[in-house]
């Protein structure tokens, strides 16, 4: 099971940063990419309003 990032994003860009297999990319606020995500929870970790969530 992949994340994705909710509407809450504030588009800091901690969690592309943070994102071991750089699945994460910028947009209208930020994405990932369900197949290069490995489901480790690390953008979900650095996230100040919770907006990576599993799938």
């Amino acid at each position: 099971m992949a994340y994705v990032i909710k509407d809450s994003c504030i588009g800091c860009g901690a969690c592309q940063a943070e994102c071991p297999v750089e699945a994460i990319s910028e947009g209208d606020i930020y994405v990932i990419d369900g197949s290069k995500c490995i489901d480790c929870g690390a953008c979900s970790g650095v996230c100040p309003v919770d907006a990576p969530q599993p799938e």
